[in-house]
């Protein structure tokens, strides 16, 4: 069995690390949304990568035996891309609004922004 045996598995495992750590690491909401967009591709391709049989064939009836591909990854990957499509829509319109309301889409501004005076009172 070779390292790239499962070349597939491997980068989903580098794209999940990548956009994790994208969410994590960035202070910009954008990136965060893109971090957002990179780690649902892996989990994409997590599901997809055992989903299709080497000479699997469509699932049709037949009367031979055949070796068939099972649909069923395929039709929930593509109801889980509309829902990312949806929830990447949302994010940036969120990032919109709070651009709008603090001038800033820096997290550390944000907290900023957020932090009590000394009177105990949050800047708007």
């Amino acid at each position: 069995m070779s390292l790239f045996s499962h070349f597939d598995y491997w980068v989903m495992i580098f794209l999940a690390m990548a956009g994790l750590f994208i969410v994590i690491a960035r202070g910009n909401l954008i990136k965060k949304l893109v971090g957002l967009g990179i780690f649902q591709t892996s989990v994409y391709l997590l599901y997809l990568a055992p989903g299709k049989i080497v000479g699997g064939t469509a699932p049709i009836i037949d009367a031979a035996f055949k070796v068939y591909s099972n649909p069923l990854p395929h039709v929930l990957i593509l109801t889980a891309i509309v829902v990312g499509v949806a929830t990447l829509a949302l994010g940036l319109a969120l990032v919109v609004r709070i651009r709008e309301a603090y001038g800033t889409i820096e997290e550390d501004e944000l907290l900023r922004h957020e932090a009590p005076d000394a009177g105990g009172e949050s800047r708007p």
